[in-house]
């Protein structure tokens, strides 16, 4: 089976919410598509956000008297690397429905072997203690330039999934705040702001929004790891793949308007890199924070342009 398509009228906003909307293959089974978008395997945001819908869609034997539950966290392992060319299927098991929790395990399988895992809590709309850190003093989105494609002189000399990557119309608007150049990339500290937003609105389901949340928060994390060293995914000689993420939903948020990402990198040792992130509204609340170890290798000139595989 070849990857998803969409109708050639279809903007990239409709063909992600198509993607994150799985076939129900059973009451805890479900199917996906995948999509190339320019990567060697499948996005893991990809599988991150439909892993998560899956497991928000088997919350209806939960407690509906006491409201419904919202995921408050993630935690995922990437096993092996996802197949472009063929379906996911999402094994949903309903670990517990507690008075005010419910937790899901869900095991995303291609080709008769597991290639994720995860599990995902949720918790009915409860009042206690607040605090939070605040959001990173930078400029406002509409004071930040949008990221500009490369020249097609420069993307000629790319391989043909580079090329795609870096020329397509995704579904998210990213804008950083320190642009870095990936092809020729400088030695600089680990750590990145980027402003993110949906390029077009959405409705108003919560579930949409944190899947949506899912989805992009594997974009620039670990990236970030490789900042002090110079080097990049896009370098024939650097295998990347992630390794775990875990993310925490905090407080509500829309994907379609303004989401400021703040990233850093602790260390890098061992051929891994990690990266934890926050997000924050356009107001400084802060909404999610991530946490996510890949792997990154850089290999000898005589191995260069090797494919990289999961870990």
């Amino acid at each position: 089976m070849t990857p998803a398509t969409a109708s050639p009228n279809a903007s990239p906003v409709s063909e992600l919410i198509e993607l994150l909307s799985l076939e129900r293959l059973e009451n805890n089974l479900f199917r996906g598509q995948s999509r190339d978008i320019g990567t060697k395997y499948v996005f893991g945001g990809q599988v991150l956000g439909q892993a998560l819908s899956a497991a928000q869609a088997t919350l209806d034997s939960a407690d509906a008297a006491k409201g419904p539950r919202a995921a408050h966290s993630l935690h995922a392992y990437f096993l092996r690397a996802g197949d472009i060319e063929a379906p996911i299927v999402y094994d949903v098991d309903r670990t517990r429905d507690g008075g005010s929790f419910s937790v899901r395990r869900v095991t995303a399988i291609q080709h008769g072997q597991p290639i994720f895992v995860c599990a995902a809590s949720f918790q009915i709309h409860e009042h206690g203690a607040e605090h939070q850190l605040p959001m990173p003093n930078v400029p406002a989105p509409e004071d930040v330039a949008p990221m500009q494609k490369l020249a097609s002189n420069t993307l000629a000399h790319l391989p043909s999934k580079v090329q795609r990557w870096l020329d397509r119309m995704g579904p998210f608007e990213f804008r950083p705040i320190y642009p870095r150049d990936d092809l020729n990339p400088p030695k600089r500290p680990p750590y990145q702001q980027v402003w993110f937003k949906l390029i077009e609105p959405v409705g108003d389901a919560a579930e949409l929004h944190r899947a949506l949340l899912a989805y992009a928060s594997d974009f620039h994390l670990l990236g970030t790891a490789t900042f002090p060293h110079g080097i990049s995914y896009y370098q024939p000689n650097v295998q990347m793949a992630s390794l775990d993420h875990a993310l925490w939903f905090h407080r509500p948020f829309r994907a379609d308007d303004w989401l400021l990402y703040s990233i850093d990198s602790p260390s890098a040792q061992g051929a891994r890199g990690l990266a934890r992130g926050q997000i924050f509204d356009r107001n400084g609340g802060l909404v999610a924070s991530t946490t996510q170890e890949g792997m990154i290798r850089v290999l000898a000139d005589d191995n260069a342009g090797v494919p990289a595989k999961g870990g």
